[in-house]
């Protein structure tokens, strides 16, 4: 939408299109305490960031379902009772006997809202071969999905589809597009107004640079500016960024932890960047998390202060979070068994003083629970992490053990 576009329109356009529904929900479904069924500090944590209920039961529709390269791979939808309704995959091993560890895999923020989970995840015929962006899931079965470009998936994830990959190790993976993500993105057509001033610009320098984008990257480019305008909006309706897209992390889990072939008893997440902010978000609140992995997403408050504040989106900066203690501090309030930290040296988006900091912090307030790694490497999540993130789960997610009792021995029990 054009300066002159917005001047004849006769009414601004929705800044919340597609979730118009989001306050009456948020308003209806203040987060419940006993949802947690956890500690006090998980509740805490809840109430600051404005979680809201999230709706027992979800029913999810199977839309298709495919088996290629030893895993099964299903597309599911669920509606959350606001906003679009959620796409998400679950993978699985197709040979599996018995039930599985289950994993939610959290996509990164990335600067990229057009498409969610499917950076994640591998479809049939041999998608990583393809150019980015021709759409084999048709081929495949999952309707009219357009594949995201694979070059995200090779500059952040190793040229691995993190999902599927982990499906192969043995997991039962979900990864399920998140608030603003995907199916779960902002109808930005028309665009807010306050969101098309900031485009207009940007596409002006575009066209004098010769750069012609995608409908994707158009949409992301808005969504971008758009953020700052679903912030706004959060602290309005008593949430937060954060605390939504929380919520949808919570639904998922319960989705997880009801899915066929999955030990609802060795529950973990991981993430890397936005994603691993969430896991650790999530293991914070929900006391099914038994180990969880955080990738590239650990500093302290501290040390954004003043180069770094704008490297990072309103997933890290949300209002109240600062008053429950520093960022690692949410980490030692999940009740999660073994909780891994990986750090990237080279991370161009957290100082080094940072990390080694949040670091210390870790080890001196859950030393019995946590494992920090260092890596130099930049803000990505390399195959040798990934290899190491899997092998830690494995050996976290490992069946309990069995307390087996006996009758008494009647020739050894008094009479």
């Amino acid at each position: 939408m054009t300066t002159v576009d917005m001047a004849a329109s006769p009414t601004r356009p929705s800044a919340l299109a597609g979730y118009e529904d989001w306050p009456a929900y948020a308003a209806k479904h203040r987060f419940a305490a006993e949802l947690t069924a956890g500690p006090p500090e998980a509740r805490q944590l809840a109430d600051t960031l404005g979680v809201p209920a999230v709706i027992p039961d979800i029913e999810y529709t199977v839309l298709a379902e495919s088996e290629h390269d030893g895993v099964i791979t299903s597309h599911l939808q669920w509606q959350l009772g606001f906003g679009p309704a959620t796409s998400a995959w679950f993978v699985r091993p197709a040979r599996a006997t018995g039930p599985q560890p289950g994993l939610l895999a959290l996509h990164c923020h990335g600067g990229i809202k057009a498409y969610g989970a499917e950076r994640l995840v591998r479809f049939e015929h041999n998608p990583e071969d393809n150019d980015g962006g021709i759409s084999a899931a048709v081929a495949s079965g999952f309707s009219s999905l357009a594949l995201p470009p694979l070059d995200v998936r090779a500059k952040l994830y190793g040229g691995r589809a993190l999902a599927t990959w982990l499906a192969r190790h043995g997991f039962a993976v979900l990864a399920h597009d998140a608030f603003m993500w995907g199916s779960r993105r902002f109808e930005l057509d028309p665009l807010p107004w306050r969101t098309a001033n900031a485009v207009n610009g940007r596409k002006a320098l575009w066209r004098e640079a010769g750069v012609e984008l995608s409908v994707a990257e158009h949409y992301d480019a808005a969504a971008a500016s758009h953020e700052e305008t679903v912030a706004k909006a959060a602290t309005l309706i008593g949430t937060t960024v954060a605390g939504t897209v929380a919520h949808d992390d919570l639904a998922a889990l319960g989705v997880l932890a009801s899915l066929p072939g999955v030990d609802r008893d060795r529950l973990g997440c991981l993430g890397f960047s936005g994603g691993g902010g969430r896991a650790m978000v999530l293991g914070a609140l929900s006391p099914l998390i038994r180990s969880y992995v955080v990738t590239c997403m650990m500093t302290t408050f501290e040390s954004l202060l003043p180069s770094y504040l704008d490297a990072h989106s309103w997933l890290l900066h949300s209002p109240g979070l600062a008053g429950l203690g520093d960022w690692p501090d949410l980490a030692i309030r999940s009740t999660a068994e073994k909780v891994l930290v990986q750090y990237a040296l080279d991370d161009p988006l957290f100082p080094e003083r940072g990390m080694r900091d949040a670091h210390q912090h870790l080890v001196e307030g859950m030393p019995a629970r946590y494992t920090g790694s260092f890596w130099q490497e930049p803000h990505v999540f390399t195959r040798a992490m990934q290899d190491e993130a899997a092998a830690f789960l494995t050996s976290a997610l490992q069946p309990r053990p069995t307390t087996a009792t006996h009758a008494p021995d009647p020739a050894r029990t008094a009479s």
